[in-house]
């Protein structure tokens, strides 16, 4: 099992930043890829930031966030960040860390954390 522990959220004024921490513990060696998501109200939930384990630590983003949000892990501490910069009214979501464990093993998902930014 993985557990995922996220903070970080809050209240931001818009061009504001504000940086996610997701927590993992477990059997963390199982991990793949360690993502964020979002999902506004009445949205579906969607990818923000996509960060390999396996493929060299490549990275991905949705072009809603490319150059504004940067996706970061630390192996020692089994943590992943998003710094959020230039944050947008449209950024308001419920953000959620999530941990791919391939075919074998079922993905984790984190409690979600509010991001709130005003105009």
């Amino acid at each position: 099992q993985v557990r995922l522990v996220e903070s970080g959220g809050g209240l931001v004024q818009a061009g504001g930043s504000l940086r996610l921490s997701c927590a993992a513990s477990g059997t963390t060696s199982t991990i793949k890829d360690m993502g964020w998501y979002r999902q506004a109200p009445g949205k579906q939930r969607e990818s923000v930031a996509i960060a390999s384990i396996t493929r060299g630590g490549s990275t991905n983003y949705d072009d809603s966030v490319k150059g504004r949000f940067t996706i970061s892990r630390d192996n020692a501490k089994n943590t992943m960040y998003l710094q959020m910069n230039s944050l947008k009214p449209e950024d308001t979501a419920v953000y959620y860390c999530n941990a791919d464990r391939g075919p074998l093993f079922s993905a984790a998902w984190g409690q979600g954390t509010q991001v709130t930014v005003s105009s």
